[in-house]
């Protein structure tokens, strides 16, 4: 069976092809594509069984017809999110699509706390300042986490993760979930409405996948919702936050820290490098020039244990396919159409 991998990095390649050398004979026949899957690129898919795309891929109902008219027959995902997946179409087109629901949402939480201790702690300016030889500790002053309170938007599992090492510091951890967790609760969350969530916590985390509902669920409305000073992190999907809203709230200091591994308009931008050229992204050049500000560039996932296990996990999604039989991670449409719009997965998402 021919896979098309496409966004593939030095890790995919490292990682995805040692595992499939392990097959032996049941390995399978491996092509990666550095570029993305667009429009302009769908046709480099011709003549493979199955296209694996990334987070940033593109697979509207446009290119869905140009990989059917090309013989794909799945799109094997190499990711939790599918938010940028017509499955409403690919369903017509009759397309298998698999996910990889859970890899390690260890990976994501560490990631997460990791933001949250170098905002607080000023780590990005002390380390420049030092660099440099300027030892002044001057604009460095950070808080306690312990005896603080946090929200924790979205209790799957990497909230849940992100919750337990929030309370190991002795944290207030207070929770927000459609469906509230009892592993949660066990652990010492306090469920609580989104309104007392972003009112009563220095800091808020996001969790929940992207859908209809979640679009933008930070924006001018709840910002003023939360206590002046808070810290904002957002490790989830980019387009959970009003993007000009929030550099609004940084202006006023209403905002005063803000960690982001994700960004709305990060197709194009992330996992590239841009070093040597003018970034054209107005909003997000504007970011760049907070103090209070750190961005990285949806790394959140990436450790070796996250990567074995989103190899593992796809490519059992495609031998299941080709035997025939249901892995457990295809996605259907339910109702509604478009990327994000009614999507029921067979399991439920690694928040």
């Amino acid at each position: 069976m021919r896979i098309a991998l496409f966004s593939a990095r030095t890790f995919d390649r490292e990682f995805f092809a040692a595992a499939n050398d392990a097959r032996g004979s049941r390995a399978f026949d491996l092509q990666f594509f550095d570029t993305r899957l667009t429009p302009a690129t769908a046709a480099l898919a011709a003549g493979f069984d199955v296209v694996c795309p990334f987070v940033n891929d593109q697979v509207d109902a446009g290119v869905l017809r140009v990989l059917a008219s090309s013989g794909v027959r799945m799109i094997a995902l190499r990711s939790a999110g599918f938010n940028h997946v017509d499955l409403s179409a690919a369903a017509a087109l009759g397309f298998t699509v698999s996910r990889v629901p859970a890899y390690s949402p260890h990976a994501v939480a560490e990631h997460t706390v990791a933001l949250i201790l170098t905002l607080n702690r000023r780590i990005h300016k002390a380390y420049a300042r030092v660099r440099e030889g300027n030892f002044s500790l001057e604009g460095l002053l950070g808080f306690d986490l312990h005896g603080s309170t946090a929200g924790v938007v979205g209790t799957g599992q990497i909230g849940r993760c992100v919750a337990r090492a929030l309370i190991g510091f002795g944290c207030r951890v207070l929770g927000y979930d459609v469906t509230p967790n009892d592993e949660a609760r066990a652990t010492g969350v306090e469920y609580a409405t989104l309104d007392t969530v972003l009112a009563e916590s220095a800091i808020i985390s996001l969790h929940v996948p992207l859908t209809p509902e979640t679009h933008h669920m930070i924006n001018a409305g709840t910002i003023a919702r939360m206590p002046r000073g808070v810290m904002i992190i957002n490790t989830g999907r980019g387009a959970l936050i009003d993007t000009p809203a929030i550099i609004a709230g940084l202006k006023t200091g209403h905002i005063g820290y803000l960690g982001l591994d994700v960004y709305e308009e990060e197709e194009g931008l992330f996992f590239s490098d841009h070093s040597s050229s003018v970034i054209q992204d107005d909003v997000f050049a504007r970011l760049l020039t907070f103090p209070n500000v750190v961005i990285t560039g949806h790394q959140a996932f990436l450790t070796r244990e996250a990567m074995h296990g989103i190899v593992e996990t796809t490519l059992a999604n495609i031998d299941a396919f080709a035997a025939g039989n249901v892995s457990g991670n295809e996605l259907v449409p339910s109702q509604g159409t478009g990327p994000g719009a009614g999507l029921t997965p067979r399991r439920g998402p690694d928040r």
